[in-house]
């Protein structure tokens, strides 16, 4: 199961709340790419697909396919603000290795 911290449901929520016409829920996916083989993705979705797991964060509905949570399993996603910028950040026990920019990993 995915997790997401407090933060970051908060963040989301408050992006959500400005998109016309107001999605239904968030899609968090591992994609092909990068340097390393794999990138996540995250975008609003109207609705999910019919076989997507779809879980609930305090209201927030999280849409996840059936390939990304093969490498989603146990992993969090947070919303950090540091002095170099600000952005979700992943902590996923599956990757075994990530490129140098720290943008996509392999698994």
């Amino acid at each position: 199961m995915i997790q997401i911290t407090p933060r970051a449901i908060e963040k989301v929520k408050e992006i959500l709340g400005g998109q016309e016409p107001k999605p239904e829920g968030l899609r968090i996916a591992v994609v092909g790419g990068g340097c390393s083989g794999f990138n996540y993705s995250m975008a609003f979705e109207t609705s999910p697909n019919v076989l997507d797991k779809t879980y609930s964060f305090d209201g927030l509905k999280v849409f996840v396919d059936q390939a990304s949570l093969l490498y989603l399993e146990g992993a969090s996603v947070d919303y950090v603000e540091t002095l170099e910028g600000a952005g979700f950040k992943f902590d996923n026990p599956n990757v075994r290795s990530t490129c140098g920019c720290g943008s996509s990993f392999s698994a």
